[in-house]
Protein backbone atom coordinates (compact mmCIF):
# COMPACT_ATOMS: atom_id res chain seq x y z
CA UNK A 1 0.00 0.00 0.00
CA UNK A 2 1.36 3.38 -1.05
CA UNK A 3 2.29 5.55 1.92
CA UNK A 4 0.28 8.79 2.11
CA UNK A 5 2.45 11.94 2.02
CA UNK A 6 2.63 14.20 5.07
CA UNK A 7 0.58 17.37 4.68
CA UNK A 8 1.19 20.86 5.99
CA UNK A 9 -1.37 23.13 7.71
CA UNK A 10 -2.79 24.20 4.33
CA UNK A 11 -3.29 20.66 3.04
CA UNK A 12 -0.29 20.62 0.69
CA UNK A 13 2.41 17.96 0.70
CA UNK A 14 5.10 19.10 3.14
CA UNK A 15 8.18 20.63 1.59
CA UNK A 16 10.96 18.05 1.45
CA UNK A 17 14.02 16.85 -0.42
CA UNK A 18 11.64 15.65 -3.14
CA UNK A 19 10.87 19.28 -4.04
CA UNK A 20 14.57 20.13 -4.15
CA UNK A 21 15.43 17.19 -6.41
CA UNK A 22 12.52 17.99 -8.72
CA UNK A 23 13.56 21.63 -9.02
CA UNK A 24 17.18 20.64 -9.61
CA UNK A 25 16.02 18.31 -12.39
CA UNK A 26 14.40 21.28 -14.12
CA UNK A 27 17.68 23.18 -14.44
CA UNK A 28 19.40 19.94 -15.39
CA UNK A 29 16.89 19.71 -18.24
CA UNK A 30 17.48 23.33 -19.25
CA UNK A 31 21.24 22.86 -19.28
CA UNK A 32 21.07 19.69 -21.32
CA UNK A 33 19.99 22.04 -24.09
CA UNK A 34 21.79 25.22 -23.03
CA UNK A 35 25.24 23.77 -22.27
CA UNK A 36 26.04 23.25 -25.95
CA UNK A 37 25.78 27.01 -26.52
CA UNK A 38 29.39 27.25 -25.40
CA UNK A 39 30.33 25.09 -28.40
CA UNK A 40 28.31 27.23 -30.82
CA UNK A 41 31.05 29.80 -31.47
CA UNK A 42 33.65 27.13 -32.23
CA UNK A 43 31.15 25.24 -34.44
CA UNK A 44 30.24 28.30 -36.52
CA UNK A 45 33.74 29.78 -36.78
CA UNK A 46 35.95 26.72 -37.14
CA UNK A 47 33.62 24.11 -38.71
CA UNK A 48 31.16 26.32 -40.63
CA UNK A 49 33.79 28.99 -41.42
CA UNK A 50 31.75 32.09 -40.49
CA UNK A 51 34.14 34.06 -38.20
CA UNK A 52 32.91 37.70 -37.99
CA UNK A 53 29.69 36.76 -39.79
CA UNK A 54 28.82 34.67 -36.74
CA UNK A 55 29.41 37.63 -34.40
CA UNK A 56 27.05 39.76 -36.51
CA UNK A 57 24.38 37.05 -36.74
CA UNK A 58 24.51 36.42 -33.00
CA UNK A 59 23.67 40.08 -32.38
CA UNK A 60 20.88 39.94 -34.98
CA UNK A 61 19.11 37.06 -33.24
CA UNK A 62 18.99 39.09 -30.03
CA UNK A 63 16.26 41.11 -31.74
CA UNK A 64 14.20 37.93 -31.55
CA UNK A 65 15.14 37.61 -27.88
CA UNK A 66 13.92 41.16 -27.30
CA UNK A 67 10.49 40.13 -28.53
CA UNK A 68 10.53 36.53 -27.36
CA UNK A 69 11.26 36.67 -23.62
CA UNK A 70 9.02 39.53 -22.41
CA UNK A 71 6.27 38.40 -24.81
CA UNK A 72 6.18 34.88 -23.44
CA UNK A 73 6.49 36.19 -19.87
CA UNK A 74 3.54 38.52 -20.39
CA UNK A 75 1.52 35.72 -21.99
CA UNK A 76 2.14 33.54 -18.94
CA UNK A 77 1.16 36.34 -16.53
CA UNK A 78 -1.96 37.21 -18.53
CA UNK A 79 -3.05 33.58 -18.86
CA UNK A 80 -5.94 33.07 -16.42
CA UNK A 81 -7.03 29.64 -17.65
CA UNK A 82 -7.48 26.90 -15.09
CA UNK A 83 -5.06 24.07 -15.82
CA UNK A 84 -5.19 20.59 -14.38
CA UNK A 85 -2.05 21.19 -12.36
CA UNK A 86 -0.54 24.64 -12.89
CA UNK A 87 -0.03 26.97 -15.84
CA UNK A 88 3.74 27.19 -15.29
CA UNK A 89 4.09 23.40 -15.38
CA UNK A 90 1.90 23.26 -18.49
CA UNK A 91 4.12 25.71 -20.37
CA UNK A 92 7.24 23.86 -19.23
CA UNK A 93 5.82 20.58 -20.55
CA UNK A 94 5.17 22.15 -23.98
CA UNK A 95 8.63 23.74 -24.14
CA UNK A 96 10.41 20.53 -23.15
CA UNK A 97 8.97 18.71 -26.16
CA UNK A 98 10.33 21.33 -28.57
CA UNK A 99 13.77 21.24 -26.93
CA UNK A 100 14.22 17.63 -28.04
CA UNK A 101 15.09 18.90 -31.51
CA UNK A 102 15.46 22.63 -30.82
CA UNK A 103 19.10 22.45 -29.72
CA UNK A 104 20.11 20.30 -32.68
CA UNK A 105 18.67 22.93 -35.06
CA UNK A 106 21.59 25.19 -34.07
CA UNK A 107 24.14 22.62 -35.26
CA UNK A 108 22.97 21.54 -38.71
CA UNK A 109 26.28 20.47 -40.33
CA UNK A 110 26.48 22.03 -43.81
CA UNK A 111 29.99 23.54 -43.98
CA UNK A 112 30.00 23.71 -47.81
CA UNK A 113 26.74 25.67 -48.09
CA UNK A 114 26.87 29.26 -49.44
CA UNK A 115 27.32 31.99 -46.85
CA UNK A 116 23.74 33.27 -47.21
CA UNK A 117 22.42 29.71 -46.69
CA UNK A 118 24.54 29.31 -43.56
CA UNK A 119 23.13 32.59 -42.25
CA UNK A 120 19.57 31.35 -42.82
CA UNK A 121 20.38 28.01 -41.16
CA UNK A 122 21.83 29.75 -38.12
CA UNK A 123 19.03 32.30 -37.68
CA UNK A 124 16.24 29.76 -38.24
CA UNK A 125 17.86 27.20 -35.96
CA UNK A 126 18.50 29.71 -33.19
CA UNK A 127 14.97 31.13 -33.37
CA UNK A 128 13.43 27.65 -33.10
CA UNK A 129 15.67 26.66 -30.19
CA UNK A 130 15.27 29.98 -28.36
CA UNK A 131 11.48 29.93 -28.63
CA UNK A 132 11.14 26.49 -27.05
CA UNK A 133 13.86 27.23 -24.48
CA UNK A 134 12.02 30.36 -23.35
CA UNK A 135 8.67 28.59 -23.16
CA UNK A 136 10.28 26.12 -20.74
CA UNK A 137 12.76 28.35 -18.92
CA UNK A 138 10.73 31.47 -18.08
CA UNK A 139 7.94 29.55 -16.28
CA UNK A 140 10.58 27.34 -14.66
CA UNK A 141 12.32 30.34 -13.12
CA UNK A 142 8.98 31.67 -11.89
CA UNK A 143 8.19 28.39 -10.11
CA UNK A 144 10.55 29.07 -7.20
CA UNK A 145 8.35 31.83 -5.79
CA UNK A 146 5.19 29.66 -5.81
CA UNK A 147 6.55 26.28 -4.71
CA UNK A 148 6.90 27.80 -1.25
CA UNK A 149 6.76 31.24 0.36
CA UNK A 150 9.07 30.12 3.17
CA UNK A 151 12.48 31.80 2.82
CA UNK A 152 14.25 28.67 4.10
CA UNK A 153 12.62 26.58 1.40
CA UNK A 154 13.52 29.10 -1.27
CA UNK A 155 17.15 29.09 -0.17
CA UNK A 156 17.16 25.30 -0.54
CA UNK A 157 15.48 25.44 -3.96
CA UNK A 158 17.97 28.03 -5.19
CA UNK A 159 20.91 25.95 -3.95
CA UNK A 160 19.53 22.78 -5.53
CA UNK A 161 18.90 24.62 -8.79
CA UNK A 162 22.62 25.34 -8.81
CA UNK A 163 23.25 21.62 -8.29
CA UNK A 164 21.07 20.86 -11.30
CA UNK A 165 22.94 23.47 -13.31
CA UNK A 166 26.30 22.04 -12.26
CA UNK A 167 25.43 18.50 -13.31
CA UNK A 168 23.78 19.83 -16.48
CA UNK A 169 27.08 21.41 -17.42
CA UNK A 170 29.27 18.53 -16.25
CA UNK A 171 28.09 16.03 -18.86
CA UNK A 172 28.88 18.11 -21.97
CA UNK A 173 31.87 19.77 -20.34
CA UNK A 174 33.73 16.55 -19.55
CA UNK A 175 32.49 14.05 -22.12
CA UNK A 176 31.98 16.15 -25.26
CA UNK A 177 35.63 17.26 -25.77
CA UNK A 178 36.60 13.59 -26.10
CA UNK A 179 33.80 13.03 -28.64
CA UNK A 180 33.63 16.15 -30.81
CA UNK A 181 37.38 16.90 -31.20
CA UNK A 182 39.94 14.83 -33.10
CA UNK A 183 43.52 14.09 -32.06
CA UNK A 184 44.67 17.39 -33.61
CA UNK A 185 42.25 19.42 -31.45
CA UNK A 186 39.92 20.12 -34.42
CA UNK A 187 36.12 20.07 -34.10
CA UNK A 188 34.07 17.31 -35.80
CA UNK A 189 30.85 19.14 -36.58
CA UNK A 190 28.64 16.17 -37.43
CA UNK A 191 29.17 14.73 -33.96
CA UNK A 192 27.99 17.97 -32.35
CA UNK A 193 24.65 17.64 -34.15
CA UNK A 194 24.16 14.07 -32.91
CA UNK A 195 25.18 15.04 -29.37
CA UNK A 196 22.61 17.88 -29.40
CA UNK A 197 19.82 15.46 -30.30
CA UNK A 198 20.79 13.10 -27.48
CA UNK A 199 21.02 15.91 -24.94
CA UNK A 200 17.62 17.24 -26.02
CA UNK A 201 16.05 13.85 -25.28
CA UNK A 202 17.78 13.68 -21.88
CA UNK A 203 16.54 17.18 -21.08
CA UNK A 204 12.96 16.13 -21.89
CA UNK A 205 13.20 13.26 -19.39
CA UNK A 206 14.52 15.61 -16.70
CA UNK A 207 11.62 18.00 -17.22
CA UNK A 208 9.10 15.18 -16.98
CA UNK A 209 10.57 14.13 -13.62
CA UNK A 210 10.33 17.71 -12.39
CA UNK A 211 6.73 18.17 -13.53
CA UNK A 212 5.57 14.96 -11.86
CA UNK A 213 7.19 15.83 -8.51
CA UNK A 214 6.50 19.56 -8.13
CA UNK A 215 3.97 20.79 -5.57
CA UNK A 216 2.57 24.32 -5.92
CA UNK A 217 1.85 25.80 -2.47
CA UNK A 218 1.40 29.52 -3.18
CA UNK A 219 -1.94 30.35 -4.80
CA UNK A 220 -1.63 33.13 -7.38
CA UNK A 221 -4.74 32.67 -9.54
CA UNK A 222 -7.57 35.16 -9.52
CA UNK A 223 -10.37 33.97 -7.27
CA UNK A 224 -13.64 32.86 -8.83
CA UNK A 225 -16.05 35.78 -9.16
CA UNK A 226 -13.28 38.39 -9.27
CA UNK A 227 -12.47 40.31 -12.41
CA UNK A 228 -8.97 39.50 -13.61
CA UNK A 229 -6.83 42.63 -13.62
CA UNK A 230 -5.93 43.91 -17.10
CA UNK A 231 -2.30 43.22 -17.91
CA UNK A 232 -0.18 46.14 -19.10
CA UNK A 233 3.24 45.07 -20.35
CA UNK A 234 4.58 48.66 -20.42
CA UNK A 235 3.56 49.23 -16.83
CA UNK A 236 5.13 45.90 -15.90
CA UNK A 237 8.39 46.94 -17.60
CA UNK A 238 8.30 50.24 -15.71
CA UNK A 239 7.81 48.32 -12.47
CA UNK A 240 10.80 46.15 -13.35
CA UNK A 241 13.06 49.16 -13.86
CA UNK A 242 11.93 50.55 -10.48
CA UNK A 243 12.57 47.17 -8.85
CA UNK A 244 16.13 47.63 -7.54
CA UNK A 245 16.59 44.01 -6.42
CA UNK A 246 15.50 42.73 -9.85
CA UNK A 247 17.78 45.21 -11.65
CA UNK A 248 20.72 44.45 -9.35
CA UNK A 249 20.28 40.69 -9.68
CA UNK A 250 20.00 41.12 -13.46
CA UNK A 251 23.22 43.14 -13.70
CA UNK A 252 24.98 40.45 -11.68
CA UNK A 253 23.55 37.69 -13.87
CA UNK A 254 24.66 39.55 -17.00
CA UNK A 255 28.14 39.72 -15.54
CA UNK A 256 28.08 36.02 -14.74
CA UNK A 257 27.03 35.07 -18.27
CA UNK A 258 29.52 37.40 -19.91
CA UNK A 259 32.16 35.48 -17.98
CA UNK A 260 30.73 32.03 -18.70
CA UNK A 261 29.55 32.50 -22.30
CA UNK A 262 31.67 35.41 -23.49
CA UNK A 263 34.95 33.75 -22.60
CA UNK A 264 33.90 30.25 -23.74
CA UNK A 265 35.32 30.50 -27.28
CA UNK A 266 38.55 32.09 -26.09
CA UNK A 267 38.92 29.40 -23.39
CA UNK A 268 38.59 26.67 -26.03
CA UNK A 269 41.24 28.35 -28.18
CA UNK A 270 43.52 28.67 -25.12
CA UNK A 271 43.37 24.91 -24.59
CA UNK A 272 43.69 24.23 -28.32
CA UNK A 273 46.70 26.44 -29.04
CA UNK A 274 48.17 27.62 -25.71
CA UNK A 275 48.00 24.53 -23.51
CA UNK A 276 47.74 22.38 -26.69
CA UNK A 277 45.27 19.86 -25.25
CA UNK A 278 41.60 20.73 -25.75
CA UNK A 279 40.40 17.40 -24.35
CA UNK A 280 41.59 18.22 -20.82
CA UNK A 281 39.65 21.49 -20.84
CA UNK A 282 36.49 19.79 -19.63
CA UNK A 283 38.32 17.97 -16.85
CA UNK A 284 39.95 21.19 -15.63
CA UNK A 285 36.64 23.07 -15.73
CA UNK A 286 35.02 20.18 -13.86
CA UNK A 287 37.79 20.37 -11.26
CA UNK A 288 37.08 24.10 -10.95
CA UNK A 289 33.51 23.27 -9.96
CA UNK A 290 34.64 21.56 -6.74
CA UNK A 291 34.20 24.75 -4.65
CA UNK A 292 30.61 25.12 -5.89
CA UNK A 293 29.81 21.52 -4.96
CA UNK A 294 31.40 21.91 -1.53
CA UNK A 295 29.64 25.19 -0.79
CA UNK A 296 26.14 24.13 -1.88
CA UNK A 297 25.33 22.13 1.30
CA UNK A 298 26.39 25.16 3.37
CA UNK A 299 24.21 27.66 1.49
CA UNK A 300 21.18 27.40 3.78
CA UNK A 301 23.18 27.94 6.98
CA UNK A 302 25.25 30.76 5.46
CA UNK A 303 22.15 32.56 4.20
CA UNK A 304 20.67 32.41 7.70
CA UNK A 305 23.82 33.80 9.29
CA UNK A 306 24.95 36.42 6.77
CA UNK A 307 22.06 37.08 4.35
CA UNK A 308 21.82 36.47 0.61
CA UNK A 309 23.01 39.90 -0.56
CA UNK A 310 25.96 39.91 1.83
CA UNK A 311 26.97 36.37 0.86
CA UNK A 312 26.71 36.97 -2.89
CA UNK A 313 28.68 40.23 -2.66
CA UNK A 314 31.52 38.40 -0.90
CA UNK A 315 31.47 35.84 -3.72
CA UNK A 316 31.89 38.59 -6.33
CA UNK A 317 34.95 39.91 -4.46
CA UNK A 318 36.49 36.41 -4.58
CA UNK A 319 35.91 36.37 -8.34
CA UNK A 320 37.58 39.78 -8.76
CA UNK A 321 40.69 38.50 -6.96
CA UNK A 322 40.75 35.41 -9.22
CA UNK A 323 40.30 37.54 -12.36
CA UNK A 324 43.34 39.60 -11.39
CA UNK A 325 45.31 36.41 -10.70
CA UNK A 326 44.59 35.06 -14.19
CA UNK A 327 46.76 37.83 -15.65
CA UNK A 328 49.78 36.11 -14.09
CA UNK A 329 51.24 33.95 -16.87
CA UNK A 330 54.66 32.29 -17.11
CA UNK A 331 56.82 32.78 -20.24
CA UNK A 332 56.55 30.00 -22.83
CA UNK A 333 53.71 28.21 -21.02
CA UNK A 334 55.48 26.25 -18.29
CA UNK A 335 53.76 23.64 -16.13
CA UNK A 336 53.50 26.32 -13.42
CA UNK A 337 51.37 28.39 -15.77
CA UNK A 338 48.70 25.69 -15.91
CA UNK A 339 48.78 25.37 -12.11
CA UNK A 340 48.25 29.14 -11.71
CA UNK A 341 45.40 28.98 -14.23
CA UNK A 342 43.70 26.11 -12.38
CA UNK A 343 44.09 27.74 -8.94
CA UNK A 344 42.59 31.01 -10.20
CA UNK A 345 39.77 29.04 -11.81
CA UNK A 346 39.09 27.42 -8.44
CA UNK A 347 38.88 30.79 -6.67
CA UNK A 348 36.76 32.29 -9.46
CA UNK A 349 34.48 29.26 -9.30
CA UNK A 350 34.15 29.63 -5.52
CA UNK A 351 32.98 33.22 -5.91
CA UNK A 352 30.65 32.28 -8.74
CA UNK A 353 29.35 29.32 -6.75
CA UNK A 354 28.56 31.43 -3.69
CA UNK A 355 26.52 33.77 -5.88
CA UNK A 356 24.86 31.10 -8.04
CA UNK A 357 23.57 29.09 -5.06
CA UNK A 358 21.52 32.09 -3.87
CA UNK A 359 20.90 33.87 -7.18
CA UNK A 360 17.52 32.31 -7.86
CA UNK A 361 16.35 32.88 -4.30
CA UNK A 362 17.36 36.52 -4.76
CA UNK A 363 15.15 36.71 -7.85
CA UNK A 364 12.32 35.15 -5.85
CA UNK A 365 12.78 37.93 -3.30
CA UNK A 366 12.81 40.48 -6.15
CA UNK A 367 9.41 39.18 -7.30
CA UNK A 368 8.13 39.64 -3.74
CA UNK A 369 9.67 43.14 -3.70
CA UNK A 370 7.63 44.02 -6.78
CA UNK A 371 4.47 42.97 -4.93
CA UNK A 372 5.61 44.81 -1.79
CA UNK A 373 6.15 48.11 -3.62
CA UNK A 374 3.41 48.02 -6.30
CA UNK A 375 0.81 45.62 -4.92
CA UNK A 376 1.05 43.63 -8.16
CA UNK A 377 2.57 40.19 -8.45
CA UNK A 378 4.11 39.64 -11.90
CA UNK A 379 6.25 36.50 -11.69
CA UNK A 380 6.34 35.79 -15.40
CA UNK A 381 7.13 39.34 -16.50
CA UNK A 382 9.77 40.05 -13.85
CA UNK A 383 11.53 36.79 -14.55
CA UNK A 384 11.20 37.05 -18.35
CA UNK A 385 12.76 40.53 -18.35
CA UNK A 386 15.51 39.20 -16.12
CA UNK A 387 15.91 36.31 -18.58
CA UNK A 388 15.96 38.70 -21.54
CA UNK A 389 18.87 40.71 -20.17
CA UNK A 390 20.71 37.50 -19.30
CA UNK A 391 20.25 36.34 -22.88
CA UNK A 392 21.41 39.72 -24.11
CA UNK A 393 24.64 39.13 -22.21
CA UNK A 394 24.83 35.60 -23.58
CA UNK A 395 24.54 36.93 -27.14
CA UNK A 396 26.29 40.28 -27.12
CA UNK A 397 29.09 39.05 -24.80
CA UNK A 398 30.33 36.25 -27.11
CA UNK A 399 29.88 38.52 -30.16
CA UNK A 400 32.03 41.30 -28.72
CA UNK A 401 34.64 38.84 -27.44
CA UNK A 402 34.77 37.19 -30.87
CA UNK A 403 35.31 40.59 -32.52
CA UNK A 404 38.17 41.23 -30.07
CA UNK A 405 39.55 37.75 -30.78
CA UNK A 406 39.67 38.45 -34.52
CA UNK A 407 41.27 41.84 -33.83
CA UNK A 408 43.93 40.01 -31.78
CA UNK A 409 44.71 37.67 -34.68
CA UNK A 410 42.31 34.73 -34.23
CA UNK A 411 41.56 32.93 -37.52
CA UNK A 412 38.76 30.36 -37.41
CA UNK A 413 40.14 28.48 -40.43
CA UNK A 414 43.31 27.68 -38.46
CA UNK A 415 41.13 25.69 -36.03
CA UNK A 416 43.34 24.27 -33.26
CA UNK A 417 46.57 25.62 -34.73
CA UNK A 418 46.62 29.35 -33.94
CA UNK A 419 50.05 30.98 -33.96
CA UNK A 420 51.72 31.36 -30.56
CA UNK A 421 51.23 35.14 -30.34
CA UNK A 422 47.50 34.67 -30.87
CA UNK A 423 47.38 31.91 -28.26
CA UNK A 424 49.00 34.25 -25.71
CA UNK A 425 46.52 37.00 -26.61
CA UNK A 426 43.66 34.57 -25.98
CA UNK A 427 45.16 33.73 -22.59
CA UNK A 428 45.00 37.39 -21.52
CA UNK A 429 41.60 37.91 -23.14
CA UNK A 430 40.17 35.16 -20.92
CA UNK A 431 41.61 36.89 -17.85
CA UNK A 432 40.17 40.25 -18.90
CA UNK A 433 36.73 38.81 -19.62
CA UNK A 434 36.59 37.05 -16.24
CA UNK A 435 37.69 40.20 -14.41
CA UNK A 436 35.08 42.35 -16.17
CA UNK A 437 32.47 39.70 -15.35
CA UNK A 438 33.36 39.75 -11.64
CA UNK A 439 33.34 43.57 -11.44
CA UNK A 440 29.87 43.67 -13.04
CA UNK A 441 28.65 41.11 -10.49
CA UNK A 442 29.98 43.26 -7.65
CA UNK A 443 28.22 46.37 -9.00
CA UNK A 444 24.90 44.54 -9.29
CA UNK A 445 25.06 42.76 -5.94
CA UNK A 446 26.95 45.20 -3.76
CA UNK A 447 25.78 48.58 -5.10
CA UNK A 448 22.36 48.11 -6.74
CA UNK A 449 20.64 45.16 -5.05
CA UNK A 450 19.15 46.64 -1.86
CA UNK A 451 17.52 43.70 -0.08
CA UNK A 452 20.05 43.19 2.68
CA UNK A 453 19.21 40.89 5.58
CA UNK A 454 17.42 43.58 7.61
CA UNK A 455 15.35 44.97 4.70
CA UNK A 456 14.41 41.46 3.59
CA UNK A 457 13.11 40.64 7.06
CA UNK A 458 10.93 43.78 7.05
CA UNK A 459 9.56 42.97 3.57
CA UNK A 460 8.73 39.41 4.56
CA UNK A 461 6.99 40.61 7.71
CA UNK A 462 4.88 43.11 5.73
CA UNK A 463 3.94 40.45 3.17
CA UNK A 464 3.27 37.81 5.81
CA UNK A 465 6.11 35.58 4.62
CA UNK A 466 8.11 33.30 6.90
CA UNK A 467 11.35 34.86 8.03
CA UNK A 468 14.60 32.92 7.92
CA UNK A 469 16.49 32.92 11.19
CA UNK A 470 19.64 31.12 12.17
CA UNK A 471 17.78 29.37 14.97
CA UNK A 472 15.14 27.99 12.58
CA UNK A 473 17.85 26.86 10.21
CA UNK A 474 19.79 25.07 12.90
CA UNK A 475 16.67 23.20 13.97
CA UNK A 476 15.42 22.34 10.48
CA UNK A 477 16.39 19.52 8.16
CA UNK A 478 19.29 20.62 5.98
CA UNK A 479 17.69 20.16 2.56
CA UNK A 480 20.41 22.11 0.81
Amino acid sequence: MKKAPKLDANGYRKFSIRDCLAYAAGDLGCNMSFALKGTMSIFWTQFMGMDLWYALLLIVVQVWDAINDPLIGSIVDADKHKYKRNKFLTYIWAGSIGLIIGGACCFLPFPNAPTFAKAIIFIAGYVVWDAFYTVANVPYGSLLSIISNDVKDRASLSAWRSVGSIFGNMLPMVILPFIIYDKDNNLIGERVFIAALIMGALGFLCFQFMIRNTEIRVETNVSVGEEAPKFNVFKAFGNFIKNRPAVGATIAAMGMFIGMQGAATAVTVVFQSYFKNVQISGIIQLFAMIPIVLFTPLARVCVAKFGKKELATFGSICSIVAGLGLFVAMPNNTGLDLIIYVVCQLVFSLGLGIYSTVSWAMMGDAIDYNEWKTGTREEGTVYSLHSFFRKLAQGVGPSLVLVIMVALGYVGANEGNQVWEVAVNMRYLVAGTYLFSAILQFVGLGLVYNLDKKTLAKMNADLGRDVLTSTETANSDNLA
